[in-house]
């Protein structure tokens, strides 16, 4: 007998990217903050907010796999993250960018070497630490990157000569340049005046959109969290305080974030 259709609409089932789930962190009797917990769907962008030393980075550095959690449970991209093996980690690593406000560039060499770095988790090597050594297929997979972030003519540019704006941009050239799942960025233009970290931000997140990637970004720019963030997590007191939609806060519900 053959199955009798129900009429029914089938729903799209949205892959989490990053699960959360009761995490804690302390360092010896030092506790950072305790059962947080939070998912995040693919495509979504997430901004995490709240004052100096409430552990923001060093959540994100659980995220990432480079500090265990005290306990809990942190799921990325399928890897159950206190389980992975070396190579797993490695492995998952490799499908993520990240970042951070120091631009973290290698000043003596080329704009064009630095983005081809940004493949040593997918192709690791000393092939890709230089361009001149670099597969042609990195190079010209580096040269999109640095068009996509308007730099393609400062490709043979030492490092040391950009402006602070301009390094950033490099950063996010590297991040992209392998096309990754998730980007991780922290507090990516806390380094620059208002006017370049306004550009910085358009740029990420228009690049971050265009390839369908899921974000987490750090940011102490209340407008910032609101205008690029899908939603908001606030950390206050060692505890998740806040996660909603970035459409049903204002800038008032996160000042008290940082009372």
């Amino acid at each position: 007998m053959r199955p009798v259709g129900t009429g029914a609409e089938t729903v799209p089932v949205t892959p989490v990217d990053i699960a959360v789930e009761r995490v804690s962190k302390s360092f010896g009797e030092t506790r950072i903050f305790d059962d947080v917990s939070f998912r995040l769907a693919r495509s979504e962008a997430v901004a995490i907010v709240g004052a100096n030393g409430t552990g923001k980075s060093t959540l994100l550095r659980c995220v990432m796999g480079l500090i265990p959690a005290t306990s809990g449970k942190v799921t990325v991209l399928g890897q159950d993250m206190a389980s992975a093996t070396g190579a797993e980690t490695r492995a998952v690593r490799a499908r993520m960018g990240l970042v951070s406000q120091k631009h973290n560039l290698v000043p003596r060499l080329s704009v064009l070497s630095n983005v081809v770095q940004g493949l040593l988790g997918q192709q690791p090597g000393l092939r890709h630490w230089s361009h001149k050594l670099a597969p042609a297929a990195s190079r010209d997979a580096a040269m999109a990157a640095l068009k996509k972030v308007g730099l393609a003519d400062f490709a043979l540019r030492r490092a040391d000569r950009l402006s602070g704006g301009q390094s950033q941009r490099v950063a996010i050239a590297r991040a992209i340049v392998g096309h990754p799942e998730v980007l991780i960025a922290d507090e990516p233009c806390a380094s620059l005046d208002p006017a370049a970290g306004e550009e910085v931000m358009e740029l990420f997140f228009d690049l971050a959109r265009a390839q369908n990637v899921t974000v987490v970004f750090i940011s102490h720019h209340i407008d910032h969290a609101l205008k690029y963030g899908d939603r908001v997590l606030g950390l206050a007191g060692g505890k998740l305080r806040l996660d909603a939609t970035a459409a049903s806060l204002g800038p008032t519900d996160l000042r008290g974030l940082y009372d």
